[in-house]
């Protein structure tokens, strides 16, 4: 591991930490004196450093370790290697350093804290650390399976930098036990907005105990499996927990607003300090947010979010899976519902579907604004006179409306929250880790969970019970992953669902589709013959490498830390 240089990176982080904070303090090589760490407020100054590792938006849409462009719902206007099952070892990963480099730091704040003579002034900063160290820990484990696990900051002559790589089960398990300790002492409610409080901690750890009970009962069993072995049953029984928790606290709730309707779900990813949408409200309003990348006015993302992802861009193209996905008004999948109307014209398969699919993606005939051209003023019906209206066709023929822009603001400028973690997801894992628990859900459960999630914004939509599921020969399962793949579109949650479902040999072999073009309403104006056999727009074909083919389920490691660390190995495969 490339950890001598961390060490250094570290003592150059505090000297930048108490430099811009006006301290009289002199940081040694090794940060561990009594002139550091000997006030309270200097272990929370340190600490504050680990909310910029919070992830932002090109998490969900960047090309990165989790980002949608490399699952199978989202393509771009290039090939994605990863997504296509193509990628080679990288010369180096950043992923793979910076997050040794932040355990180290954390690691560095706890070893410091048992020599403070009042704990109870610490244990907020404390609790931090193994919430971050935590976080850091799982992205490692999810990326590359078996890593080496630190909890103490090591010295540049450790043999413990030289080592080999520890089961993955041993990394999982200090997380889940860093997150219940973290959560001991986090406050009941955020201190400020953005900073940590118990639910965040329960949140994250249902997220890595779902995440790693599923691997389990799915790699160990095969992705139909409905044998939940002990250790799977463990790590479920531990998400249900720790989101029930989160859910009994109440601190928050999924963000709806009456007056705007159903297309709350659409403005919750918008909201801003400025206004920015009819109903006035900003992000003070936002009760869904449980830990989120916090932007500010003026602050630039990397990403130019509106025009890249919706009608102006097509830089990122959702596809014609992602829009099957959606149900219609009726609960049933299109292939089951009397009420999906095909495919002959444009509007056709948006009538009568599930309202975050015309939230999510422009329905032919919308209309719509930008941050430039055609912002909203006046918000209300008056600026339905000066905006677009969404012709169809183009890119993959579904435009991307999720984190659009409606304000007048400069590209790369908007400043809405990225979430990392929100109360929807606290639900859906409650909701799966009960059901994969026994391969079996109450309607009290799902009630107390999936149902709100899908009925925010379709209140008539009858709710997923049992007797429904059975009455029209659904697969509860399938339901609860539905649910989860809708709502999480563009949040980095797919392309690690299906590595842990073990169904992306299945999934990610699929050609990636656009609209139906052949005997519909784009035919008269859509000239290819890039289309399969249904006549739908073939975006990416020669996907085969996914199939038969485990070792994409796990990133290579890169081959610097190979040369520094023999003994890592290298993940089967690569």
């Amino acid at each position: 591991m490339k950890l001598k240089s961390y060490i250094i990176a570290g003592s150059i982080a505090l000297a930048g930490l108490v430099s811009t904070s006006c301290l009289d303090l002199d940081p040694k090589a090794n940060m561990g004196d009594n002139m550091v760490w000997n006030t309270a407020e200097n272990f929370q100054l340190y600490a504050n450093q680990f909310y910029s590792w919070v992830p932002g938006l090109d998490r969900g849409v960047g090309d990165n370790a989790h980002s949608d462009y490399r699952g199978d719902l989202l393509a771009g206007q290039n090939v994605n290697a990863v997504s296509q099952g193509t990628n080679v070892v990288p010369a180096s990963d950043g992923t793979y350093g910076t997050n040794y480099k932040r355990i180290f730091y954390c690691n560095l704040l706890l070893k410091n804290a048992p020599g403070f003579g009042n704990q109870d002034a610490i244990k907020v900063p404390v609790a931090e650390a193994k919430f971050f160290r935590a976080m850091c820990h799982f992205e490692l484990v999810q990326n590359y399976g078996n890593v080496i696990l630190l909890t103490e900051p090591l010295d540049l002559d450790s043999e413990a930098l030289y080592g080999s790589r520890d089961d993955r089960g041993d990394v999982i398990d200090q997380c889940i036990k860093d997150l219940w300790e973290a959560a001991e002492d986090l406050p009941d409610t955020p201190t400020e907005s953005g900073r940590l409080c118990k639910t965040a901690a329960w949140a994250l750890l249902s997220r890595i105990a779902l995440y790693e009970g599923t691997w389990q009962k799915f790699h160990e069993g095969g992705k139909d499996s409905q044998v939940t072995h002990p250790r799977a049953k463990e790590l479920l029984q531990q998400a249900r927990d720790a989101a029930r928790k989160a859910i009994d606290a109440g601190k928050f709730s999924l963000f709806y607003n009456a007056q705007l309707g159903n297309d709350s779900y659409r403005y919750m990813f918008i909201l801003e300090d400025e206004q920015c949408n009819p109903a006035g409200l900003t992000k003070k309003d936002n009760t869904e947010y449980i830990l989120a990348n916090r932007r500010r006015l003026g602050d630039k993302f990397a990403q130019n979010i509106t025009h890249a992802l919706h009608i102006s861009g097509n830089v990122y193209m959702a596809t014609r899976k992602l829009a099957n996905m959606y149900l219609c008004d009726d609960g049933l999948p299109i292939e089951k519902s009397s009420r999906f109307q095909g495919y002959d014209r444009m509007v056709s398969e948006f009538t009568n579907r599930d309202n975050r699919m015309t939230t999510t993606l422009l329905k032919p005939g919308q209309k719509y604004w930008d941050n430039n051209s055609h912002p909203r003023k006046s918000w209300n019906d008056q600026d339905l006179e000066d905006c677009f209206t969404f012709a169809g066709g183009g890119g993959s023929g579904y435009h991307i409306w999720k984190w659009a822009a409606e304000r007048e603001v400069a590209d790369y400028y908007e400043s809405y929250d990225y979430p990392f973690i929100r109360y929807a997801e606290v639900l859906l894992n409650y909701a799966e880790a009960a059901y994969e628990l026994d391969n079996q859900i109450s309607d009290d459960d799902l009630n107390l969970s999936l149902n709100l999630v899908r009925n925010r914004v379709n209140p008539n939509m009858p709710k997923l019970t049992n007797a429904f599921v059975n009455a029209n020969g659904l697969s509860m399962r399938e339901e609860i992953r539905r649910e989860r793949t809708v709502e999480f579109f563009l949040e980095s949650f797919r392309f690690d669902d299906l590595k842990r479902w073990a169904t992306a040999p299945d999934e990610m072999s699929m050609d990636m589709l656009g609209v139906k073009i052949k005997g519909t309403q784009y035919e008269a104006s859509w000239q290819t013959t890039n289309v399969d056999d249904e006549g739908c727009l073939i975006l990416y074909g020669d996907r085969d490498a996914w199939k038969n083919n485990p070792k994409l389920y796990l990133y290579p490691l890169p081959s610097d830390q190979r040369q520094l660390n023999p003994a890592l190995g290298q993940n089967p495969g690569w």
